[in-house]
């Protein structure tokens, strides 16, 4: 995460804030929450970073659990996995398999209003199951 601020004149200092101050507290939350963080001085501006630690391998990784191995699986029988080892994964990758996924579902909500179902009614359980279960994760 990085935050651009104009003004080069001064650079942030991590500080312990008296209660009641409306101020330096912005720094003690990032000190508690990043696994790094920084600032970079440029010519235009000052860069403020961090890293936080997700424990993702890179940044085309994700959380592994079973329904993203059912995802991964289904994607998988359409031929547009992005774990295939024989394809470099990346950005663009990830963005064809996203709109595979979108249209899965959008296939389903099909196979469900022709099966005499609600697919209105099972997208809403669909994402209020998706809700609690990354709420549970957290």
């Amino acid at each position: 995460i990085e935050v651009s601020d104009p003004d080069v004149r001064s650079v942030p200092v991590l500080v312990t804030g008296a209660d009641g101050e409306e101020h330096g507290r912005g720094l003690v939350l990032v000190d508690a929450l990043a696994d790094r963080w920084g600032v970079v001085l440029r010519a235009d501006a000052k860069v403020t970073w961090c890293e936080l630690a997700t424990g993702l391998r890179s940044s085309v990784d994700h959380v592994d659990g079973p329904q993203v191995a059912r995802a991964e699986a289904l994607l998988g029988l359409l031929g547009l996995s992005v774990r295939d080892r024989d394809v470099q994964r990346g950005p663009l990758t990830v963005a064809h398999a996203e709109e595979a996924a979108i249209d899965v579902i959008a296939d389903l909500l099909h196979w469900l209003r022709a099966h005499g179902c609600d697919p209105d009614g099972a997208l809403d359980c669909a994402q209020m199951s998706f809700k609690e279960l990354r709420v549970q994760t957290l």
